[in-house]
C-alpha cells in the first residue's frame, strides 16, 4: 500500500474483527480512489469485505495478512451490524464492489487504461463491452479469464505489464483473488487494483441484480439465495448466525479489555 492509502486507513477506520475497515462516505471514497489511481508512484489494492469474507478471514491467517495490507471497504448489512455493536453506528456508506466500481469509473473523468482479469472468457469479454458502453472515455483491455494456472501465471503477469495499465480489476473470488494479487502484482503493473469477486457476472448480465427495492433495503442476499439456494444456503443460513456469534464474541472481548485488571463483566 502506498503512503497516501496508508494514511487514510489509519485516519478514518473502524476495527471490525481486528481488521481496519475504511469508514468513508460515498463521495469521499470515490474521490480518494480516484486520487490513488492518479498517483505517479506506489500502488493501492482495494478489497470489498462482507460478512462472508470476515468469516473466511477468521479461519485464514494468510487472508487476514493480505487484507491488512489492502484498503478495505465495507460491503453489506453484516458490516453495519458489527460496526453498530462496536461503535454505536453503521458505516457511512455501503461500498460494495458491484455498485462502487461502475460509480468509480464514471467519477474518473480523465481517461484510464483498465485491465480485466477473471471470470469465464465470454463473461469477462461481455463485461468489458458493457464497461465501454458505460464509460467510453476509458480504454478497457481483457487480460485473461480466470481459468489459468495460479501457481504458474507468468504469462498473465507479463501481459499485464505489457499493457501499461492505470487500473487493474481482478474478479476471481475470495480469498484467491487477494492472494494472487499480493503474490504477483507490483506497483509497476497498475497504480490501483480492485479485487471484485463476482462483479463481472453482474456487469455482463450473466447474473441479474436484485430489484432496486431489495437493494435499498439491503436484502440483495435474500434475492441471491432464492436464485441459487443449492450453492448459497450454507453461506447465508449457516453463515449469518455464525457471523452474529462472532460479532457478540468480539464485542464481549472488547468490553473485557476495557475493564480494570482483575475485574469481570
Amino acid at each position: 500500500m502506498n503512503l497516501v492509502a496508508n494514511f487514510a486507513v489509519h485516519a478514518s477506520r473502524r476495527m471490525i474483527f481486528d481488521l481496519p475497515v475504511c469508514d468513508l462516505g460515498w463521495q469521499e471514497a470515490l474521490a480518494f480512489a480516484n486520487d490513488l489511481a492518479s498517483m505517479p508512484v506506489g500502488q493501492t489494492v482495494i478489497s470489498f469485505v462482507n460478512a462472508h469474507n470476515m468469516l473466511v478471514m477468521l479461519n485464514d491467517g494468510n487472508y487476514r495478512e493480505v487484507l491488512s495490507s489492502n484498503l478495505v471497504l465495507p460491503d453489506g448489512v453484516g458490516l453495519d451490524i458489527a460496526s453498530r455493536a462496536s461503535y454505536g453506528a453503521s458505516f457511512p456508506a455501503n461500498l460494495n464492489g458491484t455498485d462502487f466500481v461502475p460509480a468509480l469509473l464514471t467519477f474518473m473523468d480523465r481517461p484510464k487504461r483498465i485491465g480485466l482479469v477473471g471470470g469465464r472468457r465470454e463473461v469477462v469479454e461481455k463485461a468489458a463491452e458493457n464497461f465501454r458502453l458505460h464509460t467510453p472515455w476509458h480504454d478497457f483491455v481483457v487480460i485473461s479469464d480466470g481459468y489459468f494456472d495460479k501457481q504458474n501465471s507468468e504469462g498473465v503477469v507479463a501481459e499485464i505489464e505489457r499493457q501499461k495499465l492505470d487500473l487493474l480489476i481482478v474478479g476471481m473470488g475470495t480469498p484467491l483473488q487477494e492472494a494472487w494479487v499480493a503474490a504477483n502484482i507490483c506497483p509497476e503493473h497498475a497504480r490501483l487494483v480492485l479485487t471484485v469477486g463476482a462483479l463481472f457476472d453482474f456487469v455482463s448480465g450473466t447474473v441479474p441484480r436484485a430489484p432496486s427495492i431489495m437493494r435499498t433495503l439491503r436484502l440483495e442476499w435474500v434475492y441471491r439465495l432464492s436464485k441459487e439456494p443449492s450453492r448459497l444456503w450454507r453461506r447465508y443460513l449457516l453463515g449469518v448466525p455464525l457471523f452474529l456469534y462472532q460479532v457478540a464474541r468480539h464485542r464481549f472481548a472488547k468490553r473485557q479489555d476495557m475493564l480494570p485488571p482483575g475485574t469481570h463483566a
